[in-house]
């Protein structure tokens, strides 16, 4: 999820290449409104979101039992938010995204990625 939907369009573009199935969202509220999240998903979320931090997001989701593995994006994130992403389990990918390091992130939190 990222707040600027050509940077969505794109990244959701690129993950589907690669062979993951992709479903975006276009603020927090949308994806806390979501009943029906496969259990077998990574999110993708950007650290800074219209509505919300992403990191309060990825929270709201694992207090109503919704613990998916997470990765936030960040334009050069600074070292609080590191240690507020490393003590909540979640991986900070710094943008923009040009190398594997997403990809390669999301195959790891998922047992059964392609």
């Amino acid at each position: 999820m990222d707040a600027d939907s050509a940077v969505r369009g794109a990244l959701k573009f690129s993950l589907e290449v690669e062979g993951f199935q992709v479903r975006e969202f276009r603020d927090a509220t949308a994806l806390l409104s979501e009943q029906n999240l496969p259990a077998n998903s990574c999110l993708v979320v950007e650290s800074k979101l219209p509505d919300m931090s992403g990191l309060a997001l990825i929270a709201e989701l694992r207090g109503k039992r919704r613990a998916l593995p997470a990765i936030l994006t960040s334009t050069h994130p600074n070292e609080q938010l590191k240690r507020r992403a490393d003590a909540a389990g979640v991986r900070v990918i710094e943008k923009p995204l040009l190398n594997e390091d997403l990809i390669e992130a999301i195959r790891n939190a998922l047992p059964h990625a392609p």
